[in-house]
């Protein structure tokens, strides 16, 4: 197995033995603006050091559908918690119908699940693409480099690429004006292929990024050859993209190592992973509760949760049960007084209070204050029976704690794609100006910016390949005259379902209580959440603070000049999106003002 790395603590320079006091420069980035607007990171930086001293990581909005979810037919859950974002709403659809399928008693057709594990494949090779070469990739760009790190961008032009066969570009440098915005040769060809990778998508499941063709018991989708031809045809275009896409990435990534000792400490944090487990096998797959424990397992992306290193379980049950939901330095109430939905579930097990079946959110508005409260983020962990801690578990973007997760489990095989137990093979065939190509994801040393970064690439050439299987499987069905997609169902007066699924930047899980045939309290996870929480009630930072707390600072310039472009690929390797993160109530509502209009005659309320 590869060696796994120490806890960061461990590896880190001793602190500061002067009595003197560092002088401390505060520096805020508020917003971050690259997907959304309402993330803030605020930090003290100790320039004389090197070192980030201090970060604390907020959410300045609050979108509630966990209140007005309440009361609703839950067979709209997912087309109304699918607009929690507009970047990975079908995962948040298709966790909701996990859970709607679990509560219902109802087991799609096979050849319906293959069609959503296509779909879903699609958007992380969609969504993965555009954010890394679109988005993380202008902080490795020439312009953002000559900027930050003349002396890097120097050696980068002496610096000859070790795959240039493989992508085309001879020096480091070259690939670093490929990746410049808008002018970029490689920049504009991934935008090409986000296009086609949407258009695989809507293929499946009709439009992206809000499915109108995914429900609970299966899809409408009309099956048919030409469907998985046409985005067969897109796949194998997208294949021989991802050829050149990971040596390129791998060439640039290694260049960092290289050309800044010591960069592994960027954004380096514990080993805490976390991964709910993705695409699902219909011939295990029957969501009953009772048996969530033996087909979670058979997941081809394998749910786990990692601690130092060592994968403490992949139990789905296991992982439910020990979710727990704490305030901290979030701006809520606590619900502990409050009704108790769910006290055991399906097994037996209790559950507790602080569980997302119990959850109730009381929002409470107030000034931010760093010494009290400062995020409408609320604060997951995941309790470790072992040790009794709550843990601040990150998703390493999605793609690291999926890679990692499954490489240790060493439970996918299926031609394509092979865990091994310290790696994971993937597979590409041939296709029409490549040869086939194995690629090999090894467990790395560190949780750190540049790793999740480079996990990223590798798991899009992972649903690449995993997406020939099920093209295979679906194409099966079809062929052998089994083309059924959906299963009817009746929604119950009483139930509960819990849906795990990966959204693109990591665990996805969607709780949910019916009560009189009608949702009585429903909790969506994504990712953003146990990324982005603030400090916890045991004064636990989230990962993003984390992860920027103690990072060096390798930038070049001064503070009057200081971009922080190490403390942002910290941040955006963990792929943020705060959309998710936090949601909007606006209770009764209030006419915030009146105007006329002349169109129509009237007067009517511009906003409430």
């Amino acid at each position: 197995m590869a060696d796994i790395a120490t806890p960061l603590a461990a590896s880190r320079p001793p602190a500061r033995q002067d009595k003197a006091p560092a002088k401390l420069i505060e520096m805020n980035w508020d917003p971050i603006t690259r997907i959304v607007g309402s993330l803030g990171i605020f930090t003290k930086i100790d320039f004389e050091n090197r070192r980030v001293a201090e970060c604390h990581s907020t959410s300045s909005i609050f979108r509630g559908y966990s209140i007005f979810m309440k009361g609703k037919d839950p067979r709209d859950a997912h087309f109304i918690t699918s607009r929690i974002c507009g970047i990975c709403g079908d995962n948040h659809a298709t966790c909701s119908v996990y859970a709607q399928n679990m509560a219902y008693g109802v087991r799609p057709p096979p050849l319906a699940e293959w069609i959503i594990n296509l779909g879903e494949a699609a958007e992380y090779m969609f969504d993965h693409n555009i954010f890394q070469d679109n988005l993380v990739g202008v902080d490795f760009c020439e312009q953002m480099v000559k900027e930050t790190n003349p002396g890097v961008w120097a050696k980068a032009q002496t610096t000859l690429a070790r795959h240039a066969e493989d992508h085309g570009y001879r020096t480091i440098a070259d690939i670093m004006t490929a990746l410049n915005p808008f002018t970029g040769d490689f920049y504009r060809e991934t935008l090409l292929v986000s296009r086609y990778t949407r258009e695989m998508f809507s293929l499946m499941e009709g439009r992206h990024v809000h499915p109108s063709t995914l429900y609970p018991g299966g899809v409408g989708t009309t099956p048919s050859v030409q469907l998985f031809t046409d985005y067969l045809t897109r796949l194998v275009r997208y294949a021989e993209f991802m050829k050149k896409c990971v040596p390129l990435h791998d060439d640039l990534f290694d260049f960092f190592y290289e050309a800044l000792p010591g960069y592994e400490e960027v954004g380096q944090r514990r080993i805490l992973l976390g991964c709910w487990g993705s695409f699902q096998d219909p011939v295990h797959c029957d969501y009953d509760y009772k048996n969530m424990t033996d087909w979670g397992r058979k997941m081809y992306v394998t749910p786990g949760v990692i601690i130092d290193g060592e994968q403490v379980t992949t139990d789905l049950v296991d992982i439910n049960l020990q979710i727990r939901i704490l305030l901290g330095h979030s701006y809520y109430d606590n619900w502990d007084n409050c009704e108790t939905f769910v006290k055991n579930d399906p097994l037996g097990n209790p559950v507790d209070q602080n569980h997302p079946w119990n959850q109730t959110t009381i929002p409470r508005p107030q000034k931010r204050d760093f010494n009290g409260n400062y995020s409408w983020v609320m604060c997951p962990r995941w309790l470790d029976k072992k040790s009794g801690d709550h843990l601040a578990l990150d998703t390493g973007g999605g793609a690291l704690a999926r890679l990692w997760s499954t490489a240790l489990a060493g439970l996918v095989d299926i031609g394509y794609v092979k865990a091994t137990g310290s790696s994971v093979k993937i597979y590409l065939p041939k296709t029409a100006l490549k040869p086939e190509k194995e690629f090999v994801w090894r467990i790395p040393k560190w949780s750190n910016a540049i790793e999740r970064d480079r996990a990223r690439t590798y798991f899009q050439a992972y649903c690449a390949a995993a997406a020939y299987y099920f093209i295979e499987k679906a194409l099966a069905e079809v062929q052998a005259g089994r083309t059924k997609t959906w299963t009817d169902f009746k929604v119950p007066d009483e139930a509960i379902g819990c849906g795990f699924h990966e959204a693109v930047r990591g665990v996805l899980s969607h709780h949910l209580v019916i009560r009189g045939g009608k949702i009585a309290n429903y909790h969506p996870y994504p990712p953003t959440p146990w990324n982005g929480t603030p400090r916890d009630k045991f004064g636990t930072p989230g990962p993003y603070e984390d992860a920027i707390q103690n990072t060096p600072i390798f930038e070049e310039n001064g503070p009057d000049a200081f971009k922080g472009i190490d403390i942002m690929r910290a941040v955006r390797s963990f792929d943020p999106c705060l959309p998710c993160g936090v949601h909007m109530y606006v209770g009764g509502g209030k006419t915030i003002k009146t105007v006329h209009s002349p169109m129509f005659g009237a007067a009517r309320p511009d906003a409430s």
